[in-house]
């Protein structure tokens, strides 16, 4: 086994205990595996976890550190079926032990979501809504709908009701307290202060975060997007200078999640890449015997009978000339063919699983944020298939009352990218950020290229029960203010790519939630 295949079955290992690792554990085992197996590590850091009377959350390296010393001469540790430990404030996935079945006569396995009519339906989609022609005023008018949008959401709020336009507030007198809201066009960070550069539709500003603000103001500050719209509380001075009290993100307020009637089953997963040689097949074959109830323990068949939809988010083929050299790692050179084998396998499913697809960066759709559905071209195997429905991304959906946002989550990468201590492991973290801001892709200019339409698709308007994103090829998900929010991971073992970014992904790992009691349990269909 090769170190990055050790590292990736350490980071396995600790997901499905219930545990992560912060960044700076994850390249702690990233420059020891050469000298300390990270398995032998991880499973020794599980069990002295387990001694524990307060189990954390997160490993720490400071933790590994004190453990590696002993695995220099230590044997090799055989891997325990992990369990997950439930924490009191975020519901925590379950991974269910698994081994292969013989193929199941249809008296020993009953799906009862085939007797529970369908309840889904299309909230929000801007597929065929798309009339954009990139110009500079169209951009313009994109981002002052933008601004108006969020503006609105801001104001919602009690304590930003009255906030003042920026023109207004800087005519006020000196040490004048009061609020204005903004879009941050530039952030500058110095060893004392953060300055903030901020506009609104007819004025712009500067603001000011002294070194002596309040931590949880720094905080804030610390984690402002390029392009986000927020509130500044601030105290105006003698010049034209802001300086801030406090920033107040339009966030999503605590709320109770809609729950189905019925105790229905959605499967979110994402990124299967078919064509990539990094395609893992046989997980994902057992993955569609499993829908089909033949694959399984009868806890696992259990899930798998009350299973009604099936949400793809987006990277459903590994697409033609994505990036440089990919012909090396295709094993199917043609984009049609690609999809015609991806559909094959979608076929297999049972006809009474409602099955969604939404396209991601290597779909055969437009690249640039709203994405309309893949066209119908490349999914003619599909036509006529009542239980398949092709939608854009991001796409608002309702699964029996439950509301679901679907994104593929291109703009995860933007976040990394921007804000120190955000990585790759650890996608729930960028997804919360997301949520608070109350917008898909706020970075104008990064990795996500915007269309500017006469209206923005990527506000968060409207609050989901659960948001569901992939991208990141890495399995992770909390509960922000009683939002579900899931990165289902993938289907796709690490790339060279992903291997310069240091980035492991968790393939095989499949988030299930019931819609009744939103308990969402995360099945492993790595081992035969």
């Amino acid at each position: 086994m090769s170190a990055q295949e050790k590292i990736q079955t350490a980071m396995q290992t600790a997901f499905a205990a219930g545990y992560q690792l912060n960044s700076e554990a994850f390249e702690f085992l990233i420059q020891n595996a050469q000298t300390n197996d990270p398995v032998t590590i991880m499973n020794l850091a599980l069990e002295r976890i387990e001694t524990l009377q307060d189990k954390p959350m997160f490993i720490e390296k400071s933790f590994l550190e004190a453990l590696s010393q002993a695995t220099v001469s230590a044997p090799q540790i055989q891997v325990a079926e992990p369990q997950y430990r439930p924490s009191p404030s975020i519901p925590q996935p379950q991974l269910q032990p698994l081994k292969e079945y013989p193929s199941l006569t249809q008296t020993e396995f009953y799906p009862y979501a085939r007797d529970i009519p369908s309840e889904l339906i299309i909230l929000e989609d801007a597929t065929g809504k798309l009339t954009s022609n990139g110009t500079l005023d169209e951009y313009v008018l994109y981002f002052q709908d933008r601004f108006k949008r969020i503006e609105k959401l801001l104001r919602q709020r009690i304590d930003v009701k009255a906030a003042t336009p920026i023109i207004e507030a800087l005519k006020s007198p000196p040490k004048t307290k009061l609020k204005i809201v903004c879009m941050l066009t530039e952030k500058r960070d110095s060893k004392n202060n953060t300055i903030l550069s901020v506009e609104d539709l007819h004025g712009s500003a500067t603001i000011m975060v002294s070194k002596n603000a309040p931590e949880e103001v720094k905080k804030k500050a610390f984690t402002l997007l390029p392009d986000q719209v927020f509130c500044a509380a601030v105290v105006k001075t003698k010049g034209d200078l802001l300086m801030a009290e406090d920033i107040i993100f339009p966030d999503v307020g605590r709320k109770v999640p809609q729950r189905a009637q019925e105790p229905v089953y959605a499967v979110l997963t994402s990124d299967i890449h078919i064509g990539s040689t990094k395609f893992t097949k046989e997980p994902f074959k057992r993955f569609i015997l499993w829908l089909m109830g033949k694959y399984g323990t009868p806890e696992m068949r259990e899930i798998a009978s009350r299973v009604k939809y099936l949400l793809i988010a987006g990277d459903i083929v590994d697409g033609i000339g994505i990036y440089p050299g990919q012909q090396n790692e295709l094993t199917i050179r043609d984009i049609h063919k690609q999809y015609n084998f991806a559909i094959k396998y979608l076929e297999k499913i049972p006809d009474y699983i409602e099955i969604v697809l939404s396209p991601g960066n290597h779909d055969a759709a437009r690249k640039s944020l709203p994405q309309p559905a893949i066209p119908e071209g490349y999914l003619t195997a599909i036509q006529g298939k009542k239980n398949i429905h092709s939608v854009g991304s991001p796409c608002l959906l309702s699964l029996h009352g439950v509301e679901v946002l679907m994104y593929h989550g291109r703009s995860l990468d933007d976040i990394v990218s921007v804000i120190p201590g955000m990585d790759h492991q650890h996608p729930e973290k960028s997804m919360r950020l997301l949520m608070q801001g109350r917008h898909l892709a706020p970075v104008y200019g990064g990795k996500t290229m915007l269309s500017p339409e006469n209206r923005d698709y990527l506000v968060i308007d409207r609050v989901p029960d659960i948001f569901h994103a992939g991208h990141v090829h890495v399995n992770g998900l909390c509960n922000y203010r009683g939002v579900l929010v899931v990165n289902s991971g993938g289907w796709q073992s690490q790339t060279e790519y992903m291997e310069k970014l240091g980035l492991v992904p968790t393939p095989g790992f499949v988030p299930v939630v019931n819609l009744q009691t939103m308990h969402t349990t995360v099945l492993n269909f790595n081992d035969a």
